[in-house]
């Protein structure tokens, strides 16, 4: 028994993923604790033929060996010859030997172990889901919680996930997590055999809600698997190392970079530490560190770590790392405002790259930022179009990395106010991305930019589905009260103003006030413009005794940021006096107007 579970732990061992290793962990722990005994574990002793007698010259032929012996003998031999098994084709060829000998129930756990190796090397992934689908209804068969059946259930949510069939990875994997948290609550299992299996879990899940564009829900997972790191490894091993460092990068992913920080600096803390300062994983780290501090608009900082990671990289000779972070650094100078110093930068770089490579292509990119920020117009868009045509042929190959790229040209050409071309390119990423199930956030980004760009250019009703279809995708990547969605909203509401929908308008702008009263806080400036717009909105209906309390709230909230707004002080009493006006200039029978209700359907769905 502790054998096969000892080979089912090194089987365990996940491929890597976006965010961290996927690993049950590198103890046996859990398995050589098992105590349940049944069939395929059973570990008899030696066969031993009954002993006989020498009565002089006499010799005495030994008992027939029992048919129940010899059924265990060969079980025996077969199990032997199925843990030896070192390839897949071997454990393959074994346990269709076992096939004649054992009960479907004696091969469960055998089965187990095959669909772990399958999936680990993930060349097919409908044979791993055979064998997980026939080791769970093995291991299953009377619905008592193991760790077995939660282990099963974790290799389903796997390769479920490895099919892109998401939505039944995820019900295998929230089942394997109510099964963890039963088996632990309950005492049937330590907490020291639940925990490897647990951390796979929570990886898992964390994998396949990024798939889905769940990214908030995401990042919870990914907190509680370094908690459970935490609770596994010492303070400072290099584990927790690795592991604060890849909930870091999650966190930039989503553009967090406040909550990235701290992850990022322990990891930075951690490696110094165990590795000293001139090891690769601290150039990891103050390369990243380097990309939180720019997030942070702390660009001096940026510089600093980005200097440090490129010193180290050097000594390693890792040229292609090294690339990046010389790129990395051209675009904190352009952040600073040190174009001719990034120009020269880049020139250097993209000697060092391949004619059609994507790196040429990125090269190309800052060095148009770097020329559209001296205004050189001529010159930074034949950059992009060298960049755009190496681009272009790597679509199919990169496409993600591709959309990322065309967002950033689009911007450049908006700078440029050429804003046709960046509302062509974001169309093009969008169509990338659509394709990218785990972009979900992105597709939202880009999705809110067309609508804000064909707002601008008087294509109104053209934005309208843009910004609706943003507003929901960012609502399911980061949440409802998310400032992104905020914005949006305020979007939609200048949409609907603009067509002459006031009602409409007024919800939208009042959602775009609830969300930054949250998110930003009431005094925040573009909190004070969703509730300024708000007020337009009813004195557009007429509601003037609604507009001018939004406009007396714009008042208190431009008051407490002093002397540096008085220039919008000064306007936000001129529109309050002019709404007082209309107000005596209405009709004296007119019924007051309450508050319209926030909408809870999709603006799409609402008419007026």
């Amino acid at each position: 028994m502790r054998k096969l579970w000892n080979s089912l732990s090194v089987l365990a061992r996940r491929r890597p993923t976006s965010f961290f290793s996927k690993s049950y962990g590198t103890s046996d722990a859990p398995f050589n604790r098992c105590t349940k005994t049944h069939g395929l574990l059973i570990r008899p002793n030696k066969f031993v033929t009954t002993p006989f007698r020498n009565t002089g010259t006499l010799v005495q032929n030994p008992s027939p060996i029992p048919s129940r012996q010899r059924k265990i003998r060969e079980k025996s031999q077969l199990d032997e010859a199925f843990e030896s098994a070192e390839t897949t084709e071997e454990m393959l060829r074994a346990f269709s030997d076992m096939e004649g000998v054992f009960d479907e129930r004696e091969l469960g756990l055998a089965s187990l172990k095959i669909g772990l190796k399958l999936d680990h090397e993930g060349e097919d992934p409908e044979k791993a889901l055979s064998f997980a689908n026939r080791a769970l209804k093995a291991l299953d068969k009377d619905n008592t919680p193991s760790l077995p059946v939660a282990m099963c259930l974790q290799l389903l949510g796997s390769v479920s996930y490895s099919l892109k069939r998401f939505s039944d990875s995820l019900g295998y994997l929230n089942r394997a997590n109510r099964m963890l948290g039963r088996l632990h609550g309950e005492g049937v299992v330590s907490v020291d055999d639940v925990r490897p299996v647990l951390h796979a879990v929570q990886l898992e899940l964390a994998n396949v809600k990024n798939a889905m564009g769940r990214r908030e829900e995401a990042l919870e997972n990914l907190r509680k698997c370094l908690e459970i790191k935490e609770m596994t490894f010492e303070e400072d091993s290099g584990e927790l190392g690795k592991v604060n460092r890849d909930l870091a990068e999650a966190y930039v992913a989503v553009l967090n970079f406040k909550e990235a920080l701290p992850y990022c600096l322990k990891a930075l803390e951690i490696h110094i530490k165990r590795l000293g300062q001139n090891s690769v994983e601290v150039a990891h780290d103050r390369r990243l560190l380097g990309i939180v501090y720019t997030g942070l608009e702390e660009h001096e900082k940026a510089l600093e770590q980005n200097v440090l990671a490129q010193r180290i990289l050097k000594n390693w000779n890792l040229n292609a790392d090294l690339l990046r972070a010389e790129i990395d650094a051209a675009n904190m100078m352009i952040a600073l405002g040190r174009y001719d110093e990034a120009v020269g930068t880049l020139k250097g770089v993209v000697q060092q790259t391949e004619k059609d490579s994507e790196t040429r292509a990125l090269v190309l990119v800052s060095m148009a930022k770097a020329l559209c920020n001296q205004e050189k117009f001529a010159d930074c868009k034949r950059c992009l179009e060298v960049a755009l045509g190496i681009l272009d042929k790597r679509e199919r190959i990169s496409p993600v990395e591709v959309a990322e790229a065309y967002s950033e040209i689009s911007m450049l050409y908006e700078t440029m106010n050429e804003f046709e071309t960046a509302i062509s390119l974001l169309k093009r990423t969008l169509a990338l991305l659509e394709k990218q199930p785990q972009e979900q956030h992105s597709e939202g980004s880009v999705s809110a930019r067309i609508g804000w760009l064909l707002l601008l250019t008087g294509k109104v009703q053209q934005a309208i589905p843009y910004l609706e279809s943003a507003a929901e995708r960012l609502k399911d990547s980061f949440g409802p009260k998310h400032f992104g969605v905020g914005y949006i909203y305020n979007n939609l509401g200048a949409a609907y103003l603009e067509l002459d929908r006031p009602q409409s308008a007024a919800q939208m702008f009042a959602v775009a006030k609830d969300i930054m009263d949250v998110s930003l806080g009431p005094h925040h400036a573009d909190t004070i413009e969703a509730c300024q717009n708000l007020s337009k909105a009813y004195g557009e209906m007429g509601s003037y005794v609604l507009a001018i309390e939004f406009q007396q709230q714009v008042i208190d909230a431009w008051e407490s940021h002093g002397a540096s707004a008085e220039d919008e002080l000064r306007e936000a009493h001129r529109l309050l006096e002019q709404l007082k006006k209309k107000a005596r200039g209405a009709s004296a029978n007119e019924l007051p107007m309450k508050a319209l209700p926030l909408p809870h359907k999709s603006p799409a769905s609402r008419d007026s």
